[in-house]
């Protein structure tokens, strides 16, 4: 693990999102720069954020009362497909933007992360424009 599954509980890492009034957005990547990155990026535009490391910190974390307007989604991570879950967190959770972020981007990735469910597809490397980009998309 490169340090994002922390032994802090998930839901103590909830807790540190304060302010009701900003969006929040939950990365989940298991490459620590990649987290910093998106935080960096997304603080410029006024979204609290909170990294998980696998698909199983998400998904307790996406069990908190906290609500997440974005969750930017790595594809392959340690524990599983970030692809293979996007249908059932949309199903679970309609209201919240799944951005799916991955360095694996086949013709067959997109349109399968965008038909269960996903609101935008991100190549890595990416830019600060296209994160930019992708949330005044996804917002709309």
């Amino acid at each position: 693990m490169n340090g994002i599954s922390d032994k802090i509980n998930p839901d103590l890492k909830t807790k540190k999102l304060d302010n009701p009034d900003k969006k929040k957005a939950l990365i989940v990547d298991d490459e620590t720069d990649i987290c910093y990155l998106l935080s960096h990026i997304l603080r410029q535009k006024d979204i609290q954020t909170l990294f998980a490391g696998s698909l199983a910190e998400a998904d307790k974390m996406l069990q908190s009362p906290n609500f997440f307007y974005y969750v930017f989604l790595d594809n392959h991570l340690p524990d599983g497909l970030g692809i293979n879950q996007i249908k059932r967190w949309k199903e679970k959770f309609p209201a919240i933007h799944f951005i799916m972020i991955s360095a694996h981007d086949s013709s067959e990735e997109k349109r399968k992360a965008k038909s269960d469910g996903a609101d935008n597809f991100i190549s890595k490397p990416f830019s600060k424009e296209v994160i930019l980009n992708s949330i005044v998309q996804t917002s709309a």
